[in-house]
């Protein structure tokens, strides 16, 4: 096995080896410790050297990846360099290790962006978290289905909203104003009901619109239900099948 084998094997989530999962904790710490200085609003002197340490650690996965590039790429050579850069996930570490030049540089206090980018390091995540890896490949397994799910529950809002913002039209006695200024008033109401979040900061007033709530709320339950069965279903298939293959 070459240098470059090891590295590969090294920096690539293998569930067993052990190495490999020593790396995926340190990578995951690295984003831990990264995103800690957007949890406060003030720039204690700590979180110079937390972005500092975990930026290098970005900057030296960014390079060992691209020095690997074309041992986990179907294509070969010069070629595999040379688009390495281009692929979603590089070019998010990439945007991930710029807040590290603040750090490095005062020259490069211009990029007011350098906190937004930051908060590209939760995506980081995905590759070195398995319960969120295997997620997304439920997704990708299931995208027909669950596309179908979400056009209905857009479709379902859409009705409703409609149905509550012509029907509710007496006026709030605590605002004297309509309960609902906008049709977007209404799409933002029936999403929440669909969701049975319910903030309860738009809610009827008329019978009509309780009627109206009541069914929503009955019938939302059901289309909400349908993608979390979906979800499960798929994520247990998924667990079987990578067992099957590490045996």
């Amino acid at each position: 096995m070459t240098f470059r084998e090891k590295i590969s094997n090294l920096i690539e989530p293998k569930r067993d080896n052990l190495l490999s999962r020593i790396y995926d904790w340190v990578m995951l710490g690295a984003i831990v410790i990264g995103l800690l200085p957007l949890m406060f609003r003030e720039q204690l002197r700590l979180f110079w050297y937390l972005d500092l340490i975990s930026g290098l650690i970005f900057i030296a996965d960014y390079l060992l990846r691209w020095l690997t590039a074309d041992l986990h790429s179907h294509r070969r050579g010069a070629s595999a360099f040379l688009r390495y850069p281009f692929t979603p996930m590089a070019i998010i570490d990439l945007l991930s290790i710029l807040p590290t030049l603040n750090v490095l540089s005062q020259t490069f206090k211009v990029m007011r962006i350098s906190r937004l980018l930051r908060l590209l390091r939760v995506i980081k995540v995905v590759r070195y978290y398995e319960p969120l890896e295997i997620i997304l490949a439920v997704i990708r397994q299931q995208r027909k289905i669950l596309g179908m799910v979400l056009s209905l529950a857009l479709f379902y809002i859409f009705v409703t909203a409609l149905i509550m913002f012509n029907a509710e039209v007496e006026i709030n006695p605590a605002t004297g104003e309509p309960l609902f200024n906008s049709f977007f008033d209404a799409f933002y109401w029936s999403s929440c009901t669909l969701t049975t979040v319910g903030y309860g900061d738009i809610y009827p007033i008329s019978t009509t619109g309780r009627v109206i709530s009541i069914i929503s709320s009955i019938v939302g339950i059901a289309i909400i239900a349908l993608p979390s069965g979906i979800m499960t279903a798929g994520y247990m298939d998924e667990l079987r099948n990578r067992k099957g293959e590490n045996l």
